[in-house]
């Protein structure tokens, strides 16, 4: 069954702000005020495509430093070393992967 999200009209706040899944999708708004870092981390399960919805931000992948604004999206690889830094209020991304896998319960 399809479903409809309002990106602009998500609550606003630092954090996930909104989020959906399907059987094979997920995806995750974020928020965050001006200087907000996400750290150096490593994602060995999905790609992930992030699409900036507003403000202003920057990301590390790899070794590589990427200028984000709003239209701009990077495909950002498994398995490579990334952080994510908001240098506005408001700095607005949607995350898109497939479906992670399912963890058995008492793991």
């Amino acid at each position: 069954m399809a479903e409809r999200y309002d990106l602009n009209q998500a609550a606003k706040g630092d954090g996930p702000v909104l989020g959906g899944a399907s059987a094979d999708l997920n995806f995750t708004l974020l928020s965050w005020s001006d200087g907000h870092t996400i750290g150096r981390h490593i994602n060995d399960e999905v790609d992930v495509l992030m699409i900036v919805l507003g403000g202003r931000g920057e990301a590390m992948i790899g070794e590589e430093r990427f200028d984000l604004a709003e239209g701009h999206a990077v495909l950002i690889p498994k398995g490579v070393e990334r952080e994510i830094r908001s240098l506005s209020d408001g700095f607005r991304y949607l995350n898109v992967h497939t479906r992670r896998r399912l963890m058995p319960k008492g793991l």
